[in-house]
């Protein structure tokens, strides 16, 4: 007899079940669009009862909360894996380039996080909160930038803001499938260090 996905998650703890489950309810999601997210669909896909996600998530407004945390949380833990350097230009830019890694190996997520697949969900204030974090670390590293002086002539949240704008386009275009790999790579570091080039310091 085979054995289901969320038998082999059980015998691994509740976070894994609760795992398997947003895994199930993601590709669902980006798959079929968001009529597909209902409780019973998915415990059909995962071999649970209904219970557990009820229990776990509270039900379908809670499993697609919990998605769009999810995908924020492993956000924030990618960013938070960039090494510190000493450079304040060169610790930026690894988490610019960390930016565009994690949507490149989570781009279902970053459709969840970012391209409105969750459209018709009232999201939380726990949930908005999980969303500001990774912005709030991209404006901290701008400050001290400008506070180390390799940056200058604007506010954080302003230089923050736009690098975001042409982060975001251009991840969207690449997991959308408008450039290759190597052709991206290039071009996304082209198009941040341009948006940061009026800032520089001499």
């Amino acid at each position: 007899m085979s054995v289901t996905a969320y038998q082999q998650a059980q015998q691994e703890g509740q976070s894994v079940v609760r795992a398997v489950i947003l895994d199930a309810a993601k590709s669902l999601l980006i798959a079929e669009g968001p009529a597909a997210l209902t409780v019973r669909r998915i415990s059909g896909e995962v071999g649970c009862s209904t219970k557990v996600i009820y229990t776990l998530f509270g039900g379908k407004d809670g499993l697609g909360q919990a998605l769009w945390v999810e995908g924020f949380v492993q956000f924030e833990r990618r960013l938070l894996e960039v090494p510190h350097d000493d450079d304040a230009l060169a610790h930026l830019g690894a988490g610019i380039a960390a930016y565009r890694e994690y949507a490149l190996e989570e781009p279902d997520y970053y459709r969840v996080m970012f391209q409105g697949v969750l459209s018709g969900y009232v999201l939380d204030e726990t949930a908005r909160k999980a969303a500001r974090r990774p912005f709030r670390m991209l404006v901290s590293g701008v400050q001290r930038c400008l506070d180390e002086g390799r940056l200058q002539g604007g506010a954080a949240v302003e230089i923050a803001d736009m690098l975001w704008m042409a982060m975001h386009g251009a991840v969207s275009l690449e997991i959308s499938g408008f450039f290759d790999r190597a052709e991206a790579e290039r071009r996304y570091r082209l198009l941040w260090t341009s948006v940061l080039h009026p800032f520089l310091a001499p």
